[in-house]
């Protein structure tokens, strides 16, 4: 049986912050400034509106190279023949996502704070799983805190680790140095002055490899 597919390399996974009438602007300059994932995260009813969006995000994303999630609609990942969706831990079965798309599409899961979760997540055939938040969020300012040891403490798991929950590009090398293959940004990308200048300074961390010393 052909193995599932995981999500590859390491670097920056940018999380679009909803509506806003420069969004594949602003998804542009994260692109260019070394996003290696553009996850579509918009929980508004206009269907038309996302559908479009969702489209024009993945060619966008596919022209810089870069893979593009849909997050938590898996019915829209397959309307645009996304690269993938991302699950959230009320609705994570990463076999019902995977037989409505394909085996090679990227499933991930949220695990918030949770080793068993993400256990679980590996075992169900995910892609990757997600960690957080790690320090305080300003998306999600009610979230749980994750301690930064569970990155190492999953390391077995064999799978990516993503990890998430107001992460800066001052804070973020201690994730990085901790195991993350890669770390999801939305207001620190999103809501910058410079969005491409914000990404290129997450990217940044993945540049050198502390513990070989070389380009990661």
């Amino acid at each position: 049986m052909k193995s599932i597919a995981l999500l590859p390399g390491r670097g920056l996974y940018a999380v679009t912050d909803g509506p806003r009438p420069d969004l594949l602007d602003v998804v542009a300059q994260a692109l260019a400034g070394s996003a290696r994932v553009v996850q579509y995260r918009d929980d508004t009813e206009d269907h038309h509106r996302r559908r479009a969006e969702a489209s024009e995000l993945k060619r966008l994303c596919h022209k810089h190279g870069a893979l593009f999630i849909i997050d938590a609609d898996v019915a829209l990942a397959k309307a645009v023949a996304a690269d993938g969706v991302h699950l959230g831990p009320d609705n994570a079965d990463p076999g019902a996502a995977r037989r409505e798309l394909s085996i090679d599409a990227i499933i991930g899961v949220s695990c918030l704070a949770s080793m068993e979760r993400a256990t679980t997540a590996a075992k169900a055939g995910a892609s990757y799983v997600s960690f957080g938040a790690f320090f305080k969020s300003p998306t999600k300012p009610l979230a749980g805190q994750a301690p930064i040891d569970l990155l190492r403490q999953t390391a077995a798991l064999g799978i990516p680790r993503v990890a998430i929950g107001g992460i800066t590009p001052d804070n973020g090398r201690l994730l990085v140095d901790a195991g993350a293959d890669f770390i999801a940004a939305v207001s620190a990308i999103f809501g910058a002055a410079d969005v491409r200048a914000a990404a290129q300074r997450f990217a940044d961390l993945y540049s050198i490899d502390r513990h070989h010393g070389t380009p990661a």
